[in-house]
């Protein structure tokens, strides 16, 4: 993304967490703070007329929080649909899940810290999803099958992906079962000894055929059908 700045609008209502987002991205050579905002109202407004490449949104706002300020920016009655990622203090579950079905790229801590602030905006400029690492353990803990019952044989196999599966190729299953284990495009394309380039391509052709808006949804899709084993 050489010569390319990175344009980012930041939506919260605590100033001093503005000022302090505003001085980690701008000391970035491709990223630049183009507007604020106070409150969710405001940062729809602004969206709307700077067209930033990112928005970053807390969740608590005044006049309208950051889940219905992704919906707007990121549903199909977007003019000119917005790349969302929340940064929040809350991580209940239903925040995570209600921001990504909206259309969120990205559910970020704030105590996180500045590196992965700065990677959840790089990551949603290339079409993928960062999501908290301590979130990510929690979520695929609870879409994770749940463990053989001391009554079932010992030597039960794991349940066989079935029906859903039929929509993605042996390729395209190998590389969900990557993605819903947290590996990047480059890591993916080590372990296939593919390029990169192509483990993006295979990551969109399957975000496509699943319906589902980035890697949280492929991982979770792959959790579900039994695509991935139970962890032990």
């Amino acid at each position: 993304m050489t010569g390319v700045t990175i344009r980012i609008l930041l939506a919260d209502d605590h100033s001093d967490v503005r000022s302090g987002f505003r001085l980690v991205l701008d000391s970035q050579p491709d990223m630049s703070v183009v507007g604020e905002a106070a409150d969710g109202a405001t940062a729809l407004d602004l969206a709307r007329r700077l067209e930033p490449d990112v928005v970053l949104a807390d969740i608590r706002m005044p006049r309208l929080d950051g889940l219905e300020l992704t919906r707007l920016l990121t549903g199909p009655e977007a003019a000119r649909p917005t790349r969302v990622v929340v940064v929040t203090t809350f991580d209940h579950d239903e925040y995570v899940h209600t921001a990504l079905r909206n259309g969120a790229c990205g559910f970020l801590l704030k105590r996180s810290g500045p590196a992965l602030l700065i990677e959840g905006v790089r990551a949603a400029m290339a079409g993928d999803a960062l999501i908290s690492p301590q979130i990510t353990v929690r979520l695929l803990d609870r879409l994770s099958p749940p463990p053989l019952s001391p009554a079932s044989p010992a030597s039960a196999a794991p349940i066989a992906p079935t029906g859903p599966t039929a929509v993605l190729t042996d390729r395209e299953q190998d590389i969900a079962r990557l993605v819903a284990r947290g590996l990047t495009n480059a890591e993916i394309g080590a372990e296939l000894f593919i390029a990169p380039g192509t483990a993006k391509t295979h990551v969109a052709n399957i975000q496509a055929k699943l319906k589902v808006r980035n890697r949280v949804g492929i991982a979770a899709w792959a959790w579900e059908t039994n695509l991935v084993e139970p962890r032990v």
